[in-house]
């Protein structure tokens, strides 16, 4: 199969040939339909954060179950499912207490000593040598071997190419309302940064029923995409009364904010324009020698920061969820693809991505 490869970071990906394994007794094979473009996909090109090379990215997927192993019993053959990279064993402690986003148990990988999932085939590189699989997926191929508690079947109504950005950007941008924050209907949302994560919580804030939902970015396209999908109000984040402004329009400041851009400065604005008692919660991968804090008179004033982690999710209920909402008119997913594009132009995407103008790139496979 064809499959695009990270060698070095800060380096393009090379479509390479690459072998991949019959499923073993939990695993499944899934024919790729569909897969976002993600910055988090791009902190690992860039090298931000480490990850073993060479090794697949891609992460936010949709495709068709081609085959199971004898043990699967979530998914069967032709079911489209959505994947999800935060794959759970479903047994350890976090799994047992509801919280299987947080899940890291190594029973979802393949053990050192079998054979790998993935395999170079060509020649330029040694035949057999492992490609590492990344974020339990590698979605930027055209098959992808999976643990079963790493998908999730679906309507197959669902068009593959929209349902594809609820494995990553809608869980945790909805997530991060529904789940992390838990908002109340008429409360304040701010969100900072509008791209596919925060346009899903823009989105989802609206959903829940928030008063006010302020969308805080540097575009101004994006921020009038913010309104299409249900912002009340917009604010340029390159401002410097930004914090101003959103407190005024909150009327003290908001009692949600969600950072979605994984910058220290954006971090900061969100936990400056909470109201007292307010929760600041980060979705975006901020680099990993910065710290996100809140002052001694936050504390004082009730103020609260935490992370939000794949938006909280139980994804084999939420994906079906949030699929419900599409198809009834409640989550807009066609707003947020930018464009679509073949495998072969991965590279130009991770470039519109790194300029901050795009919302969602998708790469399509026939």
């Amino acid at each position: 199969m064809k499959a695009a490869v990270l060698h070095e970071t800060k380096t393009p990906l090379q479509i390479e040939e690459v072998v991949v394994a019959k499923p073993a007794a939990h695993e499944v094979l899934i024919r790729t339909q569909a897969v976002g473009v993600c910055r988090s996909d791009l902190h690992f090109v860039d090298g931000t954060y480490s990850t073993p090379l060479p090794a697949i990215p891609g992460h936010e997927a949709a495709g068709v179950v081609e085959a199971v192993g004898s043990e699967v019993r979530t998914v069967k053959v032709g079911d489209h499912v959505v994947t999800c990279l935060s794959a759970f064993c479903g047994h350890c402690e976090f799994c047992v207490t509801g919280r299987m986003f947080l899940c890291i148990d190594q029973s979802t990988k393949r053990a050192k000593s079998a054979p790998p999932r993935l395999s170079f085939k060509g020649s330029r590189w040694r035949p057999g040598k492992p490609v590492n699989q990344m974020l339990n997926l590698s979605a930027y191929a055209e098959m992808m071997l999976i643990h079963e508690h790493a998908c999730v079947a679906i309507d197959r109504d669902m068009p593959l190419d929209r349902a594809a950005l609820i494995g990553c950007a809608v869980t945790t941008g909805a997530g991060a309302v529904f789940n992390s924050t838990d908002v109340t209907p008429g409360e304040t949302v701010c969100v900072v940064g509008c791209g596919g994560i925060g346009l899903a919580a823009v989105n989802a804030a609206k959903i829940a029923g928030a008063g006010k939902i302020i969308a805080v970015d540097p575009v101004a396209e994006k921020r009038a995409i913010a309104t299409k999908l249900g912002a009340t109000h917009t604010v340029d984040s390159n401002s410097e009364t930004a914090v101003a402004e959103v407190v005024d329009i909150s009327k003290g400041g908001v009692h949600h904010a969600i950072e979605a851009v994984g910058r220290p400065q954006s971090a900061a604005t969100t936990v400056k324009v909470l109201r007292r008692g307010g929760t600041a919660t980060i979705l975006g991968m901020l680099p990993t020698d910065q710290v996100a804090s809140l002052s001694a008179i936050d504390l004082l004033s009730g103020k609260r920061l935490q992370g939000g982690l794949m938006g909280s999710n139980r994804f084999p209920v939420d994906i079906p969820r949030l699929v419900d909402f599409y198809q009834r008119g409640l989550l807009d997913l066609d707003t947020i693809i930018a464009e679509r594009m073949p495998l072969e132009n991965i590279n130009h995407a991770f470039d519109e991505l790194r300029k901050g103008d795009a919302t969602r790139s998708v790469i399509t496979f026939d």
